[in-house]
């Protein structure tokens, strides 16, 4: 053997001999734990997991929780019943003009109604105050009766009516509008000779409506009835109500 591999092998094996002595009779006796250290920092956020199975509803019993925040907004829901009507509301405002409209047809005067009539008295019966004049002068619609004394209205509007009575003492006559007096003039006739007694006035009437001269019961006698002179009673439409 070569003196340096000797030398070398010779070391090794004191080295050796030398730790298996240092395990077997020097070994320390091991530690005490050292204290906890400072808790790590979080960690990052996880993925959101799957929503779950619904839970089984039961009885409550435990404290009720803080409200949740509200959920995303649902379908909408089928109408409800009609409710009752509301009251109504107050007018609008006038609405803008309409259009002008087309013009209309030219009205023809003789299509339009004309009633008049004049009719003087001859011996007439009394018709209790009503002064009758039979005869007929003229009758247009044929809206005076002689029999009665009475004009009928048949189309509404203004009238024109005229008395002139011939009396040969004091004399009130009055002209009649539905068995109200509208006017009443008085003639006093002390001599006992033939005198005029007249009257007129303009009323308006609708359909319906009647007029007639009328005096006292007491009085009729005191009219004339002759051939001499006449009594007359007229009256016509002045236009026609519009509308």
């Amino acid at each position: 053997m070569q003196p340096r591999l000797w030398l070398a092998t010779c070391t090794l094996t004191a080295m050796l001999g030398m730790a298996l002595l240092e395990n077997s009779m020097c070994r320390a006796p091991d530690g005490k734990d050292g204290f906890p250290g400072v808790p790590g920092l979080d960690g990052r956020p996880g993925q959101k997991g799957d929503v779950g199975e619904p839970g089984k509803s039961t009885q409550r019993t435990g404290i009720r929780g803080f409200k949740g925040e509200a959920g995303e907004p649902g379908l909408p829901g089928n109408p409800g019943n009609q409710g009752y009507q509301g009251p109504h509301g107050p007018p609008g405002l006038p609405g803008q003009p309409g259009p002008k409209g087309n013009k209309g047809k030219e009205g023809n005067i003789l299509e339009q109604p004309r009633p008049a009539f004049s009719a003087s008295r001859r011996s007439p019966p009394s018709m209790g105050g009503t002064v009758v004049f039979d005869n007929i002068i003229t009758n247009q619609e044929s809206s005076y009766s002689p029999q009665t004394g009475q004009f009928t209205c048949h189309v509404p509007g203004l009238y024109y009516f005229a008395y002139i009575v011939i009396s040969s003492g004091d004399l009130c006559l009055s002209i009649i509008k539905n068995k109200e007096r509208v006017v009443r003039f008085c003639d006093y006739n002390s001599l006992g000779i033939l005198q005029v007694n007249s009257g007129s006035s303009v009323l308006s009437l609708a359909v319906g409506d009647q007029v007639s001269v009328s005096t006292d019961p007491a009085m009729v006698s005191k009219i004339y009835s002759g051939s001499e002179v006449d009594s007359v009673f007229s009256g016509f439409m002045v236009f026609p109500q519009m509308g």
